[in-house]
């Protein structure tokens, strides 16, 4: 019976969401599995993984072949590297103390790696929310700018309208104001 770490696909349309499992290779992609290993959600920014190690590393070692999927995932989350430290505790290279603080070493690194990209993504959320919240300040600024001028073109207009007429009364009144300047208009 050969064994594979595969993806099991859950959740709806668009929105997929893996359980990790050891299954037969036989079995179809959704169906029967011997374990299940963890969850694997794409949707989220960095991508959120849980996953039992060390039952990973036990099947690795009892002969189960990861996807290619799976291997980057089992790789993201140490499950290789501990299978490799284990063989070189095996060989004689180092001692299993040893083995431990070289993947506890290693698992702060990668802690130390996503946190510094949850904190860039939320610093850049941030900024960006800064930047729209300054670029619709100044278009609400433009908007009243505008706004304003266009009443005040519109009152200028509307004293233009009235001081002629109140002026044409004004020089009808005078008498002969109005025929001299029509004389002058003629003349030009």
């Amino acid at each position: 019976m050969s064994v594979k770490i595969r993806l099991q696909r859950h959740g709806k349309k668009g929105k997929p969401f893996f359980h990790i499992v050891v299954a037969d290779s036989r079995a179809r992609r959704d169906g029967r599995f011997i374990e299940k290993l963890g969850t694997y959600n794409p949707i989220t920014n960095p991508a959120t993984i849980e996953l039992n190690v060390d039952s990973a590393v036990q099947w690795l070692n009892n002969g189960a072949q990861p996807t290619d999927t799976a291997r980057a995932i089992l790789s993201y989350k140490g499950a290789l590297y501990k299978k490799h430290l284990q063989g070189g505790v095996a060989k004689g290279a180092f001692d299993q103390a040893e083995a431990e603080k070289r993947f506890s070493a290693w698992l702060e690194s990668k802690e130390s790696k996503v946190q510094g990209k949850v904190e860039g993504l939320a610093t850049a959320k941030a900024d960006a929310k800064k930047a729209a919240l300054e670029a619709e300040v100044k278009v609400n600024e433009a908007r009243v700018a505008a706004a304003a001028q266009v009443e005040a073109d519109a009152k200028a207009a509307e004293e233009a309208a009235n001081a002629p007429a109140e002026e044409v009364v004004a020089e009808a009144t005078e008498g002969e104001a109005p025929a001299a300047e029509t004389e002058e208009n003629t003349e030009a």
